[in-house]
């Protein structure tokens, strides 16, 4: 089995439905357990300002799934909730994005592994800090330096990005 690190994020339909709806997706993927879920956190939009705030969580899940067949698996569940892709940074009901996947570095067309904008990205980084603390993640290419997740979201904390009671609310 493998670990990995979903992001979870929703401003459409009742977006904090929509995430926990999917965190009931994700434990409904074969071969697949959702270890954790974490809180809910609000926050603005990026790259697109004309929409409504987000939701965002993060799942630690254990898979037997690839990570190109977890990729898909991911897509599969957007599409399922109606995903739309008009254009980049687009509103939507459910935006899934796998995070880490054990230790694997990869960039393919496909799949870039870590997640090329983790470390930018503090609506992700305050719910993955939340769910492993000790977690660590390092990759020249992706990431400057080896950095505990908990250092990474804390340059976070205090731009906007609120965190809501828990993963039910």
């Amino acid at each position: 089995m493998h670990k990995a690190y979903v992001a979870l994020g929703s401003n459409l339909c009742d977006p904090a439905s929509q995430v926990n709806n999917a965190f009931s997706a994700l434990a409904k993927m074969p071969n697949t357990t959702v270890l954790q879920c974490s809180s809910l956190y609000q926050s603005e939009p990026v790259g697109y300002d004309n929409q409504p705030d987000f939701i965002n969580a993060v799942a630690e899940i254990e898979t037997d799934l690839t990570p190109e067949s977890l990729l898909t698996a991911l897509f599969d569940i957007e599409q399922s909730f109606g995903r739309e892709r008009p254009f980049t940074n687009a509103p939507r009901i459910l935006d899934l994005d796998l995070l880490l996947y054990d230790s694997v570095v990869q960039k393919t067309d496909f799949l870039t592994l870590p997640h090329p904008r983790l470390h930018l990205r503090g609506f992700v980084l305050l719910p993955l800090a939340e769910i492993a603390p000790d977690l660590v993640i390092s990759h020249e290419d992706v990431i400057p330096q080896h950095s505990n997740v908990v250092k990474l979201a804390d340059t976070f904390r205090n731009q906007g990005i609120q965190k809501l009671s828990n993963h039910s609310a």
